[in-house]
């Protein structure tokens, strides 16, 4: 494998480092112990925080040592936000998203051989310390001057919400925690987003000021950009989690299916575990023909298999499909049924009747004469069978589970029925 650093670089993940050249060369006399920090600040992963957790699954694949960090102390906390103050969640409430946090982070990596993943919990080091061997211990190590001149606290300090102790502490504890794996594993790497920098290098000065001698590193990915101005990993629904149950791998699979083609090449290089020249060919695919959208089918079919596994990618595809015509709508699952259409304009009815008034109720066209022009043009679908008459109508039987009508005008324009009380 090439140098890992020149291949983070050439993929964009390296954003702002302590010192590259120290750290190539720690790397290349290696094995590299390092780690990454997920607070359960909410009940599911997105993919701002799958950034972290591919790069730490490409750094392991090239011979070093991850530390999966879950913070059930620092969760309890929260990292400050922009603007506000964050709401603090119960113990137990925190206790049980470190779990469903762990579940996500751990199919990722690989925890058997030479360098086996390990998974950390910084309440095990922090539960039992006590407030006067805390400020004694580690405090004594901070200086406020510093403290507020990071980014994240000096903008709360300039705002008109301030700042808690609670959450101006923040960094002292993810320094600690950097200090601690130091010590108990020999971790020399903390990898992190560019937004957490002040956070990371508080763990190395922490180190250089209680172990002089150690040679510590950070490592921060770039704040991911999309070219239209929106944020990344958001849809008009929301953020996109995950967790299936929270974004449907149907919902997944198209964030990616969707991506546009001046971002494609970077979401590849950030997410794609396919080799420089595929990637390459991708890239000069979109450019010639994008319209096959090659590189976004390669990329939301990888993506979503590597996070809902084979199975679920294979089901969303053949109903991604399947709603264009090209598969059997009939031989979908409920599930992956619902969730293909939960993306679809949806209008709920009563009864059923004729598929013109269906057309227009759930405005798939601006008009009930504007439907028969549909089917009199021969454009009107329902469950991708072609409507040949105006008097057409849609019976129990045509229910797909017993629930939905597709409609589709032309080949792209998609809307869902779903009758009340089935």
């Amino acid at each position: 494998m090439t140098d890992i650093v020149d291949e983070l670089q050439w993929r964009g993940l390296i954003a702002l480092s302590t010192d590259e050249d120290a750290l190539r060369k720690a790397f290349a006399d290696g094995p590299v112990t390092f780690y990454c920090g997920f607070d359960p600040t909410a009940p599911s992963l997105h993919l701002g925080n799958l950034v972290q957790i591919l790069t730490m699954r490409r750094i392991q694949q090239a011979g070093n040592r991850p530390l999966g960090l879950v913070g059930g102390a620092t969760g309890l906390i929260g990292d400050p936000k922009p603007n506000s103050e964050r709401t603090l969640n119960a113990p137990e409430v925190v206790a049980g998203w470190v779990e469903r946090l762990r579940g996500q982070i751990e199919p990722f990596l690989d925890f058997e051989g030479p360098h086996a993943a390990t998974m950390v919990n910084n309440l095990d080091w922090t539960s039992g310390l006590s407030a006067i061997e805390f400020l004694r211990d580690v405090g004594q190590h901070f200086r406020v001057n510093k403290m507020i001149a990071k980014e994240a606290v000096a903008r709360r300090l300039n705002s008109d919400v301030g700042i808690s102790y609670t959450e101006f502490s923040y960094q002292i504890l993810q320094g600690m925690d950097f200090l601690e794996l130091y010590r108990r594993y020999g971790c020399v790497l903390q990898t992190g987003g560019s937004d957490q920098w002040g956070n990371l290098t508080a763990g190395t000065d922490l180190i250089h000021r209680v172990a002089p001698e150690a040679e510590v590193h950070a490592l921060a990915t770039p704040l991911i950009t999309k070219a239209d101005g929106t944020k990344f990993g958001k849809t008009e629904s929301g953020t996109v989690w995950l967790d299936p149950e929270r974004t449907t791998p149907y919902a997944f699979y198209q964030f990616w299916l969707n991506a546009d083609d001046r971002d494609v090449s970077k979401f590849l290089r950030i997410f794609s575990f396919r080799s420089r020249e595929e990637i390459e060919e991708l890239e000069r695919l979109t450019e010639e023909r994008p319209q096959a959208r090659a590189a976004q089918r390669a990329l939301a079919e990888e993506l979503t298999t590597l996070v809902h596994g084979p199975d679920q990618c294979a089901a969303v595809v053949a109903a991604s499909k399947a709603l264009f015509g090209q598969g059997e709508l009939a031989e979908l699952d409920e599930a992956t049924l619902a969730a293909a259409l939960s993306e679809l304009p949806h209008a709920e009815v009563a009864e059923l009747g004729l598929v013109v008034d269906l057309f227009a109720e759930v405005e798939l066209v601006a008009s009930k004469s504007a439907a028969r022009r549909t089917v009199k043009e021969g454009g009107a679908y329902v469950n991708n069978a072609k409507v040949t008459s105006e008097d057409a109508v849609v019976t129990a039987g045509d229910l797909l589970h017993g629930r939905w009508l597709v409609l589709r005008r032309g080949k792209k324009n998609l809307a869902a029925i779903e009758v009340k009380g089935a």
